[in-house]
């Protein structure tokens, strides 16, 4: 969720293999995102209120006659406070400091207004201000009268190479209107991807179990699936209809030792397009088909039609009744707000409300927004997340999010409105992810929030995505700060 920037054309509702049948499956998957806590204690966490959050959670589980899923809703708040502690490790001196080391004529007044203006994103936790690890680089980001007065001048933070019209782009339209409905511009790619347990986070002579992202076949999109090693060499990937995949392994701990966990695959990726004239476009009743029915409904925490959401839609859709037209202007609309680092999802209670309010937002927190207005509006719409690379710029690749929305009679085309309108007068580049993706993506999941195959058994580190993996052990789960992960690829020959 860092910075990166279906089958098309089949009549109303044809099943497609790998696509429709992942999709029903999707509406009636279990979920596995943590139980909903007490009102009292959400609203106490989420007002900073910790020390009262804490006391409130000690008595209600001294409750008895607790339900497993209102026990495990008070245990994860307690755990959610613990990880906003980590996201907002700052005091009001380091903060400080940390600006003053690149703007040295920094004023205490200056900071002060920073603060209460929102500049610097921070959060009063038992009355003392904390402030988010990444404020101080959010707020250079965002307000280019303040990074200009860095010392010395430092390098604009650079974008995904396929945020502006780039020759991979022409390409894919190109193709895709000489083969309409179909994949193009096939990339080959091999990656190991890898989780790496720190020494001595765990007690030596322990299991560790450890859950790696895997993809899965998805005609048309992602083909050719190979599994080349892993490291244990004994592993279980999860089935081909899981919605978030992985590959699962386990491993006894060494003591001062490192334990590490990696997945090696090839795989074909291709770039996808459809040139949507808006005239052709239908209006359908989603919710009346099965198929499409949990992908126009609400899903909480995170897909939510409160009123704010209902009073943004209304000022941006008006009176606008072509859906095609309505998903211009709401990806528009999301598109205009600005990228920033975000804190970690499982401590926000919405993630596509927090978009709408925040005054930025990092790729899946847009893709959250632009899917819940899109299913506002009876627009189908569905996750999708992964990697993305590139062969292009050395160096570049990052985790990233998008979606699907349903477009009648074209069938699921993809989003990404992150990487957003590419600035150019050309209409069918401009609008080249609203209909369209490159072919530099993985795709792992598509559904947040899903299990895992087997079962994690204590609350996940990311409990929307799967990008990075998760590890745990018997004395609970291994969160972000014990293990590093790295995504490392290759590009192969194309195979004939």
């Amino acid at each position: 969720m860092l910075q990166v920037g279906v089958r098309l054309g089949v009549p109303v509702l044809v099943v497609v293999t790998g696509i429709l049948c992942l999709l029903s499956l999707a509406g009636h998957a279990q979920d596995d995102l943590p139980p909903p806590a007490a009102p009292e204690v959400h609203a106490l966490v989420e007002r900073g209120d910790f020390a009262a959050a804490e006391a409130r959670i000690a008595a209600l589980l001294a409750t008895d006659g607790l339900l497993p899923d209102e026990r495990r809703g008070l245990e994860f708040q307690r755990e959610r406070m613990r990880r906003i502690r980590l996201d907002f490790s700052l005091d009001t001196a380091a903060a400080r400091e940390s600006i003053r080391r690149q703007v040295p004529d920094l004023a205490d007044a200056e900071f002060a207004e920073w603060t209460a203006g929102g500049k610097l994103e921070s959060m009063r936790i038992d009355g003392e201000t904390r402030y988010f690890n990444r404020s101080v680089s959010n707020m250079f980001r965002l307000h280019p009268d303040i990074a200009a007065r860095r010392a010395p001048p430092a390098r604009t933070s650079g974008s995904g190479p396929y945020e502006r019209p780039h020759p991979h782009h022409r390409d894919v339209i190109e193709a895709a209107h000489a083969a309409p409905g179909a994949g193009v511009a096939p990339r080959r790619v091999r990656v190991t991807q890898s989780l790496t347990v720190k020494p001595d986070a765990v007690p030596a002579g322990e299991t560790i179990r450890a859950w790696i992202p895997y993809p899965r076949e998805i005609d048309g999109q992602q083909e050719g699936l190979r599994l080349v090693a892993s490291a244990p060499s004994s592993h279980r990937v999860a089935p081909a209809d899981t919605l978030q995949r992985t590959v699962y392994m386990e491993q006894q701990t060494v003591a001062g030792e490192p334990t590490r966990f990696s997945v090696s695959y090839d795989l074909t990726v291709h770039a996808r397009h459809a040139h949507i004239d808006p005239e052709r476009v239908q209006r359908i009743d989603a919710a009346a088909h099965p198929e499409l029915a949990a992908h126009v409904a609400e899903r909480a925490p995170h897909i939510v039609f409160s009123p704010a959401m209902r009073a943004f839609s209304e000022r941006v859709v008006g009176d606008e009744t072509n859906p095609y037209r309505i998903a211009q202007k709401l990806f528009a609309a999301v598109d205009d707000i600005p990228w920033g680092g975000a804190r970690e999802y499982s401590t926000i209670g919405n993630l596509g409300e927090h978009a709408l309010h925040a005054g930025h937002a990092d790729c899946g927190q847009v893709t959250l927004l632009l899917m819940t207005l899109l299913r506002m509006n009876g627009i189908p719409a569905r996750w999708q997340s992964g990697w993305v690379y590139s062969e292009d710029h050395e160096g570049h690749d990052t985790m990233h999010d998008w979606g699907w929305l349903y477009l009648a009679p074209y069938g699921w085309v993809p989003m990404d409105v992150t990487t957003g309108l590419l600035a150019t007068d050309d209409e069918d580049l401009r609008w080249f992810y609203l209909g369209g993706l490159d072919a530099y993506r993985i795709a792992f999941n598509d559904d947040f929030g899903r299990p895992f195959v087997p079962a994690k058994t204590h609350f996940r580190s990311e409990t929307v995505d799967s990008q990075r993996g998760e590890a745990e052990w018997r004395g609970g789960n291994l969160y972000f700060d014990q293990w590093d992960y790295a995504f490392d690829w290759q590009m192969l020959p194309a195979v004939e």
